[in-house]
C-alpha cells in the first residue's frame, strides 16, 4: 500500500478520481483523500491541489455537457445525479443567485453534477461558475489537508465522527452568507 500511495502517479490518480467524482460518481472523494494524505503528509497539499484540478476539469466537462449537449450527455449526468426536476429548480436558482448557488453546492455534501450541468444549460457565466467552483472546492480539499496537518492519524476518525455536524454547520453558514451577500 505504501508503494502505491507514495508512487509517482498518485497525484494523477487523485486528479482522475476527482474528475470522475465530480462528473459521474457522486461518491465523496474525502473517503480516499484523507487516508492518502495521512500516509503521505509531505504531499498532502499536492494531493489537495490534484483533487481541486481534477474537480475543476470535471466541472468544465459538466458545464460543457449542459451548454453544448443539452439533451444527450447532460441527460445522462442529470439522471445519475438526481433527475430533471432538480435541474429545473437549480436553473432557476442559478438565474437568481448563480455564484452563491454554485459555491454552496461545492462546499456542502450535495452532488455537484446538478449544479455544473444546470450552469451550462442556463448559460450562467463560465467565469462566475469557475470562480465559485474553485473557491468552494479549494476550501473543501485544502480544509481536509489542514485537518490532517493539525490532527495527523486522528483526522479520519475526526472527519467521520463530525461529518454530519460540520456539513450542517457549513450549510448554515453558506445559507447565512447567501442571505447577507447573495442579493
Amino acid at each position: 500500500m505504501n508503494k502505491i500511495t507514495k508512487g509517482s502517479h498518485t497525484q494523477w490518480a487523485v486528479a482522475v478520481v476527482s474528475f470522475l467524482e465530480s462528473t459521474v460518481m457522486p461518491i465523496p472523494l474525502e473517503l480516499l483523500l484523507i487516508p492518502l494524505m495521512q500516509i503521505d503528509r509531505k504531499r498532502m497539499w499536492h494531493l489537495a491541489l490534484a483533487a481541486l484540478l481534477g474537480c475543476i476539469g470535471g466541472a468544465l466537462f459538466g458545464y460543457a455537457a449542459g451548454n453544448f449537449f443539452q439533451t444527450s450527455v447532460s441527460d445522462w449526468i442529470v439522471s445519475a445525479a438526481g433527475g430533471k426536476e432538480q435541474l429545473v429548480t437549480v436553473g432557476e436558482m442559478l438565474r437568481e443567485k448563480g455564484f452563491w448557488f454554485v459555491f454552496s453546492v461545492g462546499v456542502t455534501p450535495v452532488p455537484f453534477q446538478i449544479a455544473m450541468v444546470a450552469a451550462g444549460v442556463s448559460g450562467y457565466s463560465i467565469f462566475g461558475f469557475l470562480a465559485a467552483t474553485a473557491l468552494s472546492r479549494a476550501l473543501r480539499y485544502f480544509g481536509l489537508a489542514a485537518l490532517v496537518w493539525r490532527f495527523g492519524d486522528a483526522a479520519e476518525e475526526i472527519y467521520k465522527r463530525h461529518r454530519l455536524a460540520v456539513g450542517l454547520t457549513v450549510t448554515g453558514v453558506v445559507v447565512l452568507l447567501w442571505i447577507l451577500f447573495g442579493r
